[in-house]
């Protein structure tokens, strides 16, 4: 990138102000504080460029050695700012609901009070001085540290590995520090060089007013407090301090603008704050035995009357995949976040059975269900933390939830690297997600949730991004791993070829309902719902006729919050019947194993 005026005049001048704070003590030192009665009170000469002070000390030399102390203090007054700052902005992420509204109504509150009143006061309250100069303008610039470091908290705090941490039951601190913090650590560095000016600026600000640095010691401000009395007699007293303060705000300040812009091109992830989902609701009905996962009457309602999911009823058995198919916007993610835990704040959850293993997941604990469940989401570098290398990452399952050491749980996580094939898996365990391609990012996203031992995997459209022959892999290795250990599957997609090539059975989404369930070796011949079948004719094989236009579904599926009372499919249908539109068609058995809702089918 082409260094810009601005880039160039930072540089320099913080630079100068560096350079200074170094030399300045050493070599103007004892003529800043050499005393001179013949000099009391001089003007601007050749001897003393800025005159002389009330003692005869030259006030040149006192402005090129405050420098350091200018800076030092700014420094520490930007470091507390930070620190509290941060602290407070990034608390309303990893608590509870309640918790984090008081945190974000005291944040708003300070942002809200005058900066320079509150560290006014806290300068008086902490006494008089450099400390409480340093303490008052920290305290001042912590609330806007908070509302930045809650705006950039959010927008990670609902990234798929976030998600993960949570649900593994890792501690809040640990969420905090290891998986939201240094995502969000390059724009606050970026705020803190900006700060530093204004600190700098407020406590020559604060000395000016008295409150500051008191004698013997001296900054710019308080120069510039000792020359005031003098301004109109002898103006030149009051350039060197006023000089000094402006080249190094102007200095910090362009130059944190500067590295704003630079860092511009590096995308922040996109999100919000994910409070915890509402308990589900328990049930007095019978368990089945040979279920891994069993779902009855699961609906995931948002305020407003918009019901993505609705009463939809699945299991799944050891060993076996079951793909769940359908447009966008069918409520098939939504489905598996619901399972996982993970619906977002305000959304409700309420079934009247979701069990993992025969247990009720309510029951279940952090560790059972961080063990018992493995999440594959679409994007491996959203499910895989930036910030930290992939093998501490999966190691992290083993360290939290099986009491394994750090070297031990690394040793597992190149153990399951390895047995999802990904080359050299000592090597890829000490890359970071970035250095990684995104199969082998992918591997390694199904390596993480090998670590538990899983009960059931559900792979939320995990091949959308791959090219077709990662894909191809990505596919057989989940058929692998659930041969090999037994687990249960769900595998989502939108792509109903990729689901006919690895499911045992096919259940068809349509507007938060499930339409049909057949096994996957009926799809292509004995498909009984129209949407079903229309999906499978809109896929273009050998055979097709390339002349004709492509076959598509005409029409839109409607919004969950605009699903009528009778078949959602009813618009877009062939077989519509006036019926059709105002009564709701249940799911009923078609064949075996073969379920279809459907009024015009029998």
């Amino acid at each position: 990138m082409p260094r810009t005026p601005s880039a160039v005049v930072s540089a320099v001048l913080v630079a100068l102000m560096v350079v200074l704070a170094i030399i300045g003590p050493p070599i103007w030192g004892a003529a800043a504080e050499k005393i001179d009665a013949a000099a009391i009170l001089q003007g601007a000469s050749a001897a003393h460029p800025l005159g002389t002070d009330s003692l005869g000390r030259d006030l040149l030399a006192r402005v090129l050695v405050a420098g350091r102390y200018s800076l030092v203090l700014a420094l520490a007054a930007t470091l507390i700012g930070a620190a509290i700052g941060v602290v407070l902005g990034a608390l309303p992420s990893v608590l509870p609901r309640r918790g984090a509204r008081l945190v974000t109504g005291t944040v708003n509150a300070l942002v809200a009070f005058p900066g320079l009143l509150l560290a006014m006061f806290t300068a008086v309250v902490s006494g008089m001085g450099a400390r409480g100069a340093v303490l008052g303008i920290g305290v001042a610039i912590a609330p806007g540290f908070a509302r930045l470091t809650q705006t950039l908290a959010a927008s990670v705090a609902r990234a798929d590995y976030v998600l993960a941490a949570r649900m593994l039951g890792l501690p809040r601190h640990l969420v905090l520090s290891r998986h939201v913090l240094p995502n969000i650590a390059e724009p606050l560095l970026l705020n803190l060089t900006q700060a530093l000016g204004g600190a700098l600026l407020g406590l020559a600000g604060m000395s000016f007013l008295g409150l500051g640095v008191q004698p013997p010691d001296f900054d710019w401000g308080r120069l510039l407090f000792d020359g005031f009395g003098r301004i109109y007699v002898t103006p030149e007293v009051a350039i060197g301090p006023v000089v000094a303060i402006a080249l190094a705000g102007v200095g910090f300040n362009l130059l944190g603008d500067t590295l704003a812009r630079r860092a511009a091109r590096t995308a922040v992830p996109a999100g919000r704050a994910q409070p915890e989902a509402p308990p589900a609701t328990d049930t007095a009905d019978a368990a089945d035995p040979e279920a891994v996962l069993e779902v009855r009457e699961l609906t995931v309602t948002f305020p407003g009357g918009v019901t993505p999911v609705r009463g939809l009823s699945l299991t799944v058995r050891p060993g076996e995949i079951v793909g769940i198919v359908g447009e966008s916007g069918s409520g098939k993610s939504l489905t598996a976040a619901a399972i996982g835990g993970l619906v977002p704040y305000p959304g409700v959850v309420t079934h009247a059975a979701l069990r993992l293993g025969g247990r009720d997941m309510a029951g279940l604990s952090q560790k059972e269900l961080g063990t018992g469940l493995a999440m594959v989401f679409q994007d491996p570098m959203a499910s895989l933390n930036p910030a930290l290398r992939v093998g501490g990452q999966l190691a992290e399952v083993a360290t939290v939830h099986q009491g394994a050491t750090r070297a031990e749980g690394l040793r597992l996580a190149v153990d399951r690297l390895g047995h999802v094939h990904l080359p050299e898996p000592e090597k890829q365990a000490r890359r970071h997600p970035h250095e990684l391609s995104g199969g082998m990012r992918q591997r390694a996203v199904i390596a993480m949730g090998l670590m538990g031992n899983p009960q059931l995997i559900v792979a939320d459209e995990p091949t959308t991004a791959l090219d077709v022959t990662v894909q191809r892999q990505i596919l057989r290795l989940l058929r692998e791993v659930v041969e090999e250990s037994g687990a249960a599957a769900m595998f989502i997609s939108h792509d109903i070829a990729v689901v006919g090539e690895l499911c045992d059975r096919v259940v068809v989404m349509y507007a938060g309902r499930v339409v049909e369930e057949l096994p996957v070796a009926s799809l292509a011949e004995g498909a009984a719902h129209p949407y079903t079948r229309a999906l499978v004719d809109s896929l273009p094989d050998m055979e097709t006729d390339r002349s004709l236009p492509l076959a598509s579904i005409p029409g839109t599926q409607p919004a969950p919050a605009l699903v009528g009372e009778g078949c959602a499919f009813a618009g877009r249908c062939p077989l519509a019947t006036p019926r059709c539109a105002v009564e709701l068609p249940p799911l009923v058995e078609y064949g075996k194993a073969h379920l279809v809702a459907c009024l015009e089918v029998s």
